[in-house]
C-alpha cells in the first residue's frame, strides 16, 4: 500500500514509518501541521517542537515530498469521540490530507505515532474514514513502553530531546540535546519514581530524530539554544 506519513520529526511518527515499511507499505510523501506563528496554545494532537527543521528533515533527510499545512483551527471538540467540528484543528489535518490525495491520488493509507492516545488515534481514524483511507497505526498499544522504547533505540531511532516538560526529573539546560540513548535509563528511574511515561506519551518530553535506518542523509544540527 502506498501511503502518506503524518510526521513531527519525533521518534514515534518516525518510527511507524520504519515499521509501515517492515509491512511492505510504501512512503510516498509526508505530511506535517505546523503551528501558526500567533499560537499561544499548545496542540492536543500535533508536536510542534522543532518545526523548523521539518522541511530539511524530509526533504533531505528522508528524499520524499512534503507536504506542510499551517493550522488555523483550536482544540475546539475535545470528546473522546469526535465528530467534525467547524475550527477545529482536526479539519486542519483533513484539509493537509485533501491537499496530499490532490497531488498523489495513488495514497490508500496514512500513518501516525500514536501509542496511548486514544484521543489522537480516533481523531486520525475519524479524518481517514472521511476521505477513505486507511489508518496505520502499528505503534498502538505496542508493547509495554519500556520495551518499545528499548526496541526503537536497537532499531536505530536516534533521537534527541527538544522538549521537557518533567520537571524536577527533565531539566531543559541538563536534558535538552541528550540522546534517547544516553536518558534510557533515567526513564526507569523516573518512572519507578514517579509513574513517568518512559515513551513520553504523558508530554513529559518530545524528540528529533537525527538519523534512522531509512534516512538517506543524517540531520546535523549546526547551533542550539535553550529556551
Amino acid at each position: 500500500m502506498k501511503f502518506a506519513a503524518l510526521v513531527s520529526g519525533g521518534k514515534d511518527s518516525l518510527y511507524s514509518i520504519l515499521e509501515c515499511q517492515r509491512q511492505g507499505h510504501e512512503l510516498v510523501a509526508c505530511v506535517h501541521l505546523g503551528r501558526p506563528d500567533d499560537e499561544t496554545e499548545e496542540s492536543f494532537m500535533y508536536q510542534t517542537a522543532a518545526s523548523e527543521v521539518i522541511k530539511t528533515l524530509v526533504e533531505e533527510c528522508l528524499g520524499v515530498p512534503l507536504i506542510l499545512h499551517v493550522r488555523t483551527g483550536l482544540s475546539v471538540n475535545t470528546a473522546l469521540v469526535y465528530e467534525a467540528t467547524d475550527h477545529d484543528e482536526v479539519e486542519d489535518l483533513c484539509l493537509a490530507l485533501q491537499t496530499t490525495l490532490a497531488r498523489f491520488p495513488n495514497i490508500q493509507g496514512v500513518s501516525s505515532g500514536a501509542i496511548l492516545s486514544t484521543y489522537q488515534r480516533t481523531r486520525v481514524e475519524s479524518v481517514c474514514s472521511r476521505l477513505g483511507l486507511t489508518s496505520l497505526s502499528y505503534l498502538w498499544r505496542r508493547a509495554p513502553q519500556r520495551e518499545l522504547l528499548a526496541r526503537m533505540i536497537d532499531d536505530g531511532i536516534d533521537a534527541v530531546l527538544v522538549k521537557t516538560a518533567a520537571p524536577p526529573g527533565l531539566m531543559p539546560r541538563k536534558h535538552l540535546g541528550k540522546t534517547l540513548a544516553e536518558l534510557q535509563s533515567h526513564f526507569h528511574t523516573l518512572h519507578n519514581r514517579f509513574q513517568f511515561h518512559i515513551c513520553g506519551e504523558g508530554g513529559e518530553y518530545e524528540t528529533l530524530v537525527l538519523d534512522c535506518p531509512f534516512y538517506k542523509k543524517r540531520l546535523v544540527l549546526d547551533a542550539t539554544e535553550v529556551i
